[in-house]
């Protein structure tokens, strides 16, 4: 008797990759930076992660993109550092509200997981997104 797998035979319903998903904007290469920031794989943050911390629409002296970005990225890198070899890690990040002037904790969550050739990735997702 020979046992087959699981779905051998069955159709693929539908693919969405991360090259798609970088390419469609769901998803933002922030790898640049993380690597500056110590992550030794490439990152993305999901768009509602960019436009509730990263994006920054104003004028405003001490606030811009790149200083909100290196954020979210050190946060996130401390709290790897500080839990291993867990796949998913929670972490909060202070910031301005894009419509604010008082800062707020915010949680996000980084997620380690394979990429479109099973290569090791991380993402950093708010709260209920996957």
């Amino acid at each position: 008797m020979s046992l087959s797998p699981l779905f051998t035979e069955a159709d693929v319903i539908h693919v969405y990759t991360r090259a798609q998903a970088l390419a469609d904007g769901v998803l933002m290469d922030v790898s640049v930076m993380a690597r500056e920031a110590g992550f030794k794989v490439p990152v993305a943050v999901t768009a509602a992660v960019w436009s509730d911390c990263v994006a920054w629409p104003r004028e405003d002296a001490g606030q811009d993109e790149q200083g909100r970005l290196w954020d979210v990225l050190t946060m996130a890198r401390l709290e790897a550092g500080r839990h291993g070899n867990l796949q998913v890690v929670p972490f909060k990040v202070l910031r301005v509200p894009r419509d604010g002037t008082t800062p707020q904790l915010t949680q996000l969550t980084l997620h380690i997981g394979p990429g479109d050739d099973a290569e090791p990735v991380i993402t950093i997702l708010l709260p209920g997104e996957d």
